[in-house]
């Protein structure tokens, strides 16, 4: 009997882990992760009758509102990954997906729990499913799998007012600017969700790099690891338009900190989107969490913030 259990009903993404996709702990980066998600995504929406929904000539698609994921074995280069999803909640407009990825032997390596709103494409406006939808939907309708519930991020927190102005009466930093450009965006020009999560992987090492060099100094390799995440999407940025990244350090565990990055608009002054993310420092040989030392931990204490996504 398999150790791990039965996979979700509907069979999603099927690939491999690239090297070029891996960050500098060996293992594939978390803006990957969230990629092969939005793959699995278009696969779930053809299960439920909507083959075409992220093509140019498509009249319905599915906007993402809300991301949980739990990051569970990390997935290095050559490792053959897999996918199954099922639908975890559905209701007039909007859905619950499931997805979950798993390596060659069951074990799972990634977990995501996506909210999305069934909208046409021009105003984005959501409207109700269709009845076909719905009858395939509840067909494919399953239980949250025990390693895809929340563990340490409360995802019923209602978002927040988040705003550049907001961001800096908190005393968030400033840790990243991008354009976003048009290879990054989707059939209708939207900036896809995976580039969320890759602009603010890219930005971390400006508000944790010197901790990380300091471990480094104790004769370790550290790298940095996200084990849980939760993403909420408010707009969708087009080809041109500019990204800050504005984030702070919430709480610091034995061996974890708790981040929340904010995605402003530079120009309006309003929020993109925000990540509330659980994160380790590893040692990139032994594969081991590191701990703060006490002069690192009151570093760190000195850069907490009240942020919230």
């Amino acid at each position: 009997m398999s150790a791990h259990p039965a996979p979700l009903p509907a069979p999603l993404y099927q690939g491999s882990v690239n090297t070029w996709e891996c960050d500098d702990g060996g293992h594939l980066n978390i803006r990957f992760h969230v990629e092969r998600a939005f793959s699995g995504l278009a696969h779930m929406a053809a299960a439920i009758g909507l083959p075409r929904a992220f093509t140019h000539a498509a009249n319905a698609t599915l906007i993402p509102l809300e991301l949980h994921a739990r990051f569970l074995k990390e997935a290095r280069p050559g490792a053959p990954l897999a996918m199954h999803g099922g639908v975890a909640g559905i209701d007039e407009t909007t859905a619950r997906f499931v997805l979950d990825m798993r390596h060659a032997d069951g074990a799972p390596a990634a977990c995501f729990n996506l909210k999305v709103a069934h909208a046409e494409t021009r105003g984005l406006r959501a409207f109700p499913w269709s009845a076909r939808t719905r009858e395939a939907a509840e067909r494919l309708k399953v239980a949250l799998p025990a390693h895809a519930r929340p563990r340490s991020i409360d995802i019923n927190k209602p978002p927040v007012d988040a705003s550049l102005a907001r961001a800096r009466e908190l005393g968030a930093q400033r840790i990243g600017g991008a354009l976003v450009t048009p290879d990054q965006c989707d059939a209708f020009g939207r900036l896809r969700g995976e580039h969320f999560v890759g602009r603010i992987s890219d930005s971390v090492p400006n508000l944790l790099g010197r901790w990380r060099q300091a471990a480094a100094s104790d004769g370790v390799s550290p790298a940095g690891a996200v084990v849980e995440a939760r993403v909420i999407y408010r707009r969708f940025p087009r080809p041109g338009e500019l990204i800050e990244v504005h984030s702070g350090i919430v709480e610091l565990g034995d061996k974890t900190l708790r981040l929340v990055h904010w995605l402003i608009d530079p120009e309006t002054g309003g929020c993109w989107g925000g990540m509330e993310a659980v994160a380790l420092t590893f040692d990139t040989v032994t594969r081991k969490a590191i701990a703060p030392s006490p002069e690192a931990r009151q570093r760190i204490e000195q850069l907490l913030r009240p942020m919230s996504v």
